[in-house]
Protein backbone atom coordinates (compact mmCIF):
# COMPACT_ATOMS: atom_id res chain seq x y z
CA UNK A 1 0.00 0.00 0.00
CA UNK A 2 2.88 2.38 0.73
CA UNK A 3 4.02 2.01 -2.87
CA UNK A 4 0.42 2.46 -4.01
CA UNK A 5 0.03 5.66 -2.00
CA UNK A 6 3.35 6.94 -3.24
CA UNK A 7 2.34 6.23 -6.83
CA UNK A 8 -1.06 7.84 -6.38
CA UNK A 9 0.48 10.79 -4.55
CA UNK A 10 2.86 11.26 -7.45
CA UNK A 11 0.04 11.16 -9.98
CA UNK A 12 -0.95 14.38 -11.62
CA UNK A 13 -4.11 16.15 -12.62
CA UNK A 14 -3.82 16.77 -16.38
CA UNK A 15 -3.51 20.37 -17.55
CA UNK A 16 -6.89 21.81 -18.43
CA UNK A 17 -8.79 19.59 -16.00
CA UNK A 18 -10.61 21.48 -13.32
CA UNK A 19 -9.26 20.87 -9.84
CA UNK A 20 -12.31 19.51 -7.99
CA UNK A 21 -13.09 20.88 -4.57
CA UNK A 22 -13.15 18.48 -1.65
CA UNK A 23 -16.56 18.18 0.04
CA UNK A 24 -16.96 20.08 3.33
CA UNK A 25 -17.12 16.87 5.42
CA UNK A 26 -13.78 15.79 3.91
CA UNK A 27 -12.15 19.19 4.51
CA UNK A 28 -13.20 18.92 8.17
CA UNK A 29 -11.02 15.81 8.56
CA UNK A 30 -8.25 16.95 6.21
CA UNK A 31 -7.96 20.76 6.51
CA UNK A 32 -6.94 22.37 3.22
CA UNK A 33 -7.56 19.11 1.35
CA UNK A 34 -6.70 19.20 -2.31
CA UNK A 35 -6.61 16.45 -4.91
CA UNK A 36 -3.01 15.22 -5.07
CA UNK A 37 -3.47 12.17 -7.24
CA UNK A 38 -5.92 9.95 -9.02
CA UNK A 39 -5.97 6.74 -10.97
CA UNK A 40 -8.06 3.78 -12.05
CA UNK A 41 -7.72 0.19 -10.89
CA UNK A 42 -8.36 -2.40 -13.55
CA UNK A 43 -8.05 -6.14 -13.11
CA UNK A 44 -7.60 -8.23 -16.25
CA UNK A 45 -9.15 -5.38 -18.22
CA UNK A 46 -12.17 -5.01 -15.92
CA UNK A 47 -12.67 -1.53 -14.47
CA UNK A 48 -12.89 -1.84 -10.67
CA UNK A 49 -12.72 1.69 -9.25
CA UNK A 50 -11.41 5.21 -9.73
CA UNK A 51 -9.24 6.37 -6.83
CA UNK A 52 -8.61 9.90 -5.65
CA UNK A 53 -6.14 10.87 -2.96
CA UNK A 54 -6.98 14.03 -1.03
CA UNK A 55 -4.42 15.57 1.31
CA UNK A 56 -3.31 18.83 2.83
CA UNK A 57 -0.68 20.90 1.03
CA UNK A 58 2.79 19.48 1.61
CA UNK A 59 1.60 15.87 1.81
CA UNK A 60 4.57 13.49 1.83
CA UNK A 61 3.66 9.95 0.74
CA UNK A 62 6.77 8.56 2.44
CA UNK A 63 5.38 9.76 5.81
CA UNK A 64 1.72 9.10 4.99
CA UNK A 65 0.93 7.55 8.39
CA UNK A 66 1.82 10.84 10.13
CA UNK A 67 -0.55 13.03 8.09
CA UNK A 68 -4.29 13.22 7.56
CA UNK A 69 -5.49 12.16 4.12
CA UNK A 70 -8.52 10.68 2.43
CA UNK A 71 -8.59 7.94 -0.16
CA UNK A 72 -11.84 7.95 -2.15
CA UNK A 73 -12.74 4.88 -4.20
CA UNK A 74 -15.55 5.37 -6.71
CA UNK A 75 -16.63 1.90 -7.71
CA UNK A 76 -17.30 0.97 -11.31
CA UNK A 77 -18.82 -2.44 -10.50
CA UNK A 78 -20.38 -4.29 -7.62
CA UNK A 79 -18.18 -5.78 -4.90
CA UNK A 80 -18.95 -7.48 -1.59
CA UNK A 81 -18.01 -5.49 1.51
CA UNK A 82 -16.44 -8.54 3.17
CA UNK A 83 -14.07 -8.93 0.23
CA UNK A 84 -13.14 -5.23 0.41
CA UNK A 85 -12.29 -5.69 4.11
CA UNK A 86 -10.26 -8.83 3.37
CA UNK A 87 -8.26 -7.11 0.62
CA UNK A 88 -7.72 -4.05 2.82
CA UNK A 89 -6.13 -6.20 5.52
CA UNK A 90 -3.90 -7.86 2.95
CA UNK A 91 -2.66 -4.40 1.90
CA UNK A 92 -2.16 -3.30 5.53
CA UNK A 93 -0.05 -6.25 6.71
CA UNK A 94 3.29 -5.08 5.24
CA UNK A 95 2.88 -1.51 6.54
CA UNK A 96 5.00 -0.24 9.42
CA UNK A 97 3.15 -0.40 12.72
CA UNK A 98 0.74 -3.14 11.63
CA UNK A 99 -0.33 -4.99 14.78
CA UNK A 100 -1.05 -8.61 13.84
CA UNK A 101 -2.50 -9.21 17.33
CA UNK A 102 -5.34 -6.79 16.51
CA UNK A 103 -5.99 -8.12 13.00
CA UNK A 104 -9.05 -10.17 14.01
CA UNK A 105 -10.67 -7.17 15.70
CA UNK A 106 -9.88 -4.92 12.73
CA UNK A 107 -11.25 -7.51 10.29
CA UNK A 108 -14.49 -7.72 12.25
CA UNK A 109 -14.90 -3.94 12.45
CA UNK A 110 -14.06 -3.36 8.78
CA UNK A 111 -16.51 -6.07 7.74
CA UNK A 112 -19.20 -4.15 9.67
CA UNK A 113 -18.21 -0.83 8.12
CA UNK A 114 -17.57 -1.81 4.51
CA UNK A 115 -20.87 -2.31 2.70
CA UNK A 116 -21.50 -4.15 -0.52
CA UNK A 117 -20.95 -1.51 -3.19
CA UNK A 118 -22.27 -1.03 -6.69
CA UNK A 119 -21.45 0.99 -9.78
CA UNK A 120 -21.42 4.66 -8.76
CA UNK A 121 -20.89 4.19 -5.00
CA UNK A 122 -17.98 6.06 -3.41
CA UNK A 123 -16.33 4.76 -0.25
CA UNK A 124 -13.88 7.11 1.45
CA UNK A 125 -11.37 6.25 4.13
CA UNK A 126 -10.10 9.23 6.12
CA UNK A 127 -6.82 8.59 7.91
CA UNK A 128 -6.70 10.67 11.09
CA UNK A 129 -3.26 10.33 12.75
CA UNK A 130 -3.47 9.39 16.41
CA UNK A 131 -7.22 8.75 16.08
CA UNK A 132 -7.82 6.06 13.47
CA UNK A 133 -9.76 5.83 10.26
CA UNK A 134 -13.26 7.09 9.50
CA UNK A 135 -15.27 5.59 6.66
CA UNK A 136 -17.85 7.44 4.58
CA UNK A 137 -20.14 5.95 1.95
CA UNK A 138 -21.70 8.34 -0.56
CA UNK A 139 -21.22 11.27 1.86
CA UNK A 140 -22.66 9.48 4.91
CA UNK A 141 -20.40 8.46 7.82
CA UNK A 142 -20.54 4.70 8.41
CA UNK A 143 -18.22 4.60 11.41
CA UNK A 144 -14.67 4.62 12.61
CA UNK A 145 -11.84 2.24 13.48
CA UNK A 146 -9.64 3.58 16.27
Amino acid sequence: MRAGLAALGAAWVPAGWAQPEAPAWLRAGVPGATLVGQGRLTFFGLKVYDARLWAAPGFDAVRFEQQPFALALSYLRGLKGALIAERSLKEMRPLPGFDARRETAWASRMTELFPDVGDGDTLVGLHLPGVGARFVLNGQVRGQVD
